[in-house]
């Protein structure tokens, strides 16, 4: 799946917000992408996990694990794509971890799936409590990169889009940003 054709799903599900917002990692931008909105809807879902799947070689790993919230439906369905089981991470006193029961083997190979990265905080989270495990983190992807610059996560990463979109610190906004109020999208 080309580039254009990822965005053009973005754009029609009303998934590429415009605007004031605070990304996770703290920093701002005009640009956020809401995966939620698109990833209600299981065809698209389907298709963009597929395309990313695509991407990766399914022998390279036993498992598929994601972060909670945005990660599970990738995580599910690239897990669905490749003929893997899932698992997530969620959050518990503000840190990322495993409950519910999941466990990870030692030596059992992982793909670790999110929705959208920039600093990819969260999928550097969870490849640490894949390593905490025994596991071994062999593979990251995402549907959407929207960072500077190449993610470090020790290991190969993936995504189905990448498009630079300026973020800026927060003590150093534009003064079109600084004039308008900041949202929090991830809460919408």
């Amino acid at each position: 799946m080309k580039p254009e054709a990822v965005l053009a799903e973005f754009r029609a599900a009303g998934a590429l917000l415009e605007g004031h917002f605070i990304l996770r990692s703290g920093r701002h931008s005009r640009q956020f992408f809401q995966c939620a909105l698109l990833l209600q809807y299981p065809d698209k879902a389907e298709r963009l996990c597929q395309a990313l799947a695509q991407r990766l070689d399914p022998a390279a790993f036993d498992s598929v694990i994601s972060p909670a919230l945005g990660g599970l439906f990738v995580g599910h369905e690239l897990a669905k794509a490749l003929g893997k089981r899932h698992i997530f991470a969620e959050k518990e006193n503000g840190a990322l971890v495993l409950r519910r029961g999941f466990e990870i083997s030692p030596g059992e190979r992982f793909l670790v799936a999110e929705d959208v990265i920039t600093s990819g905080g969260r999928v550097a989270e969870t490849i640490a409590i894949v390593r905490g495990a025994g596991g071994v983190p062999v593979a990251a992807a995402a549907l959407v990169h929207r960072g500077d610059s190449e993610p470090q996560f020790g290991c190969p990463f993936h995504s189905l889009l990448r498009l630079q979109v300026e973020s800026f610190d927060p003590a150093q906004l534009p003064p079109d940003l600084a004039a308008i109020p900041a949202e929090k999208p991830g809460s919408r």
